[in-house]
């Protein structure tokens, strides 16, 4: 006898693989053109190791071009191009979501159904914690070298913290790829300054709400951007980003199930429980930066392991190809 059963509600591998298609899409992160999909990070994750190298090539360099003549005995030289290895860990995330089902009968509606049409939301709610907690990584690493040169740090001076001053100076720490920006992160507190000041511009869409810009960059709205400190002193961090500055992949497991349902008919003395289970592998990668593991509590690093000075090495020598800055104000 055919019947309906949850596993017609919820197919686990059509919404897994709806889970990897839409990952990050509805994030300002994403669509700033900040974070980009990778798909040499996502083949990875379907590999095995901890963690892979992804190479990078270096420009074709600055130095001065041969003159022609017509000297058979003048034989020219050649430049070369050199790549930088950048080391991308991943990360082997999961998470459980269960619905008792006195509580589903109670309630009048499914919570179930609210929880799958909020699992998306939640991995792109990770996906961004863990961009912010590796940024938070670079700039502690950046800040522990002797002449830190990806950070301008306005919280010591009496002039207005944040100002389109400090902003251009900080995106000035790119030399003559300054103009490379284009999107700028900031806190809620900053932005709401930045606003008052009128430093906030509004570019009409044909369709939804339109976009906000600060001096032409894409803005982007965060409140996890902050670095230490309490009220009424807390150190706020802005973060200007060339476009594809960092390079993400987020994949179903390679083996096992990205969405799996579970049933204990037994649980609640007898009133049955219902689990959904998600999962999936991901990394993020900051252009010009390998993670380093070091020591880690577990088989994947977590937040404050990403944010922490001893995990990131900046591979790439030249400033110029790490399209990031940050400004910290109070």
């Amino acid at each position: 006898m055919a019947q309906v059963s949850i596993t017609d509600v919820v197919v686990p591998a059509e919404f897994t693989a709806y889970q990897v298609e839409n990952s990050f899409v509805n994030t300002a992160f994403f669509q700033s053109g900040v974070a980009v999909r990778n798909g040499v990070i996502e083949e990875q994750l379907s590999a095995g190791a901890m963690s892979f190298t992804v190479p990078t090539w270096g420009d074709a360099g600055e130095t001065e071009p041969n003159y022609s003549d017509d000297n058979a005995a003048h034989i020219a030289g050649t430049l070369k191009v050199s790549a930088y290895p950048q080391v991308v860990r991943k990360a082997f995330v999961n998470q459980g979501w269960s619905v008792a089902n006195l509580a589903a009968e109670l309630s009048g509606s499914d919570p179930l159904q609210r929880i799958q049409s909020r699992v998306q939301a939640y991995w792109d709610r990770q996906l961004s914690f863990r961009l912010i907690a590796s940024l938070n990584g670079i700039l502690a690493a950046n800040l522990a070298q002797s002449t830190p040169d990806m950070v301008v740090d306005m919280t010591g001076t009496t002039t207005p913290n944040f100002s389109a001053y400090a902003v251009i100076t900080a995106a000035a720490t790119l030399g003559d790829r300054l103009e490379d920006i284009k999107a700028i992160a900031m806190h809620s507190a900053v932005y709401a300054e930045a606003l008052a000041n009128d430093l906030i511009q509004f570019i009409p869409q044909s369709q939804g709400l339109p976009l906000k810009t600060f001096r032409g960059l894409a803005v982007v709205i965060d409140d996890n951007l902050y670095y230490g400190g309490t009220a009424p002193n807390i150190k706020y961090v802005t973060v200007l980003f060339g476009e594809g500055a960092v390079g993400y992949g987020f994949v179903e497991p390679r083996t096992g199930y990205g969405t799996e349902l579970f049933r204990i008919p037994s649980a609640g003395q007898g009133g049955g429980i219902t689990q959904l289970w998600s999962r999936h592998n991901l990394a993020i990668a900051p252009l010009g930066w390998s993670f380093t593991d070091g020591t880690l509590a577990g088989d994947s690093p977590s937040l404050t392991e990403l944010a922490t000075a001893s995990h990131w090495t900046r591979v790439s020598v030249s400033r110029k190809q790490c399209p990031i800055a940050f400004l910290l104000t109070k």
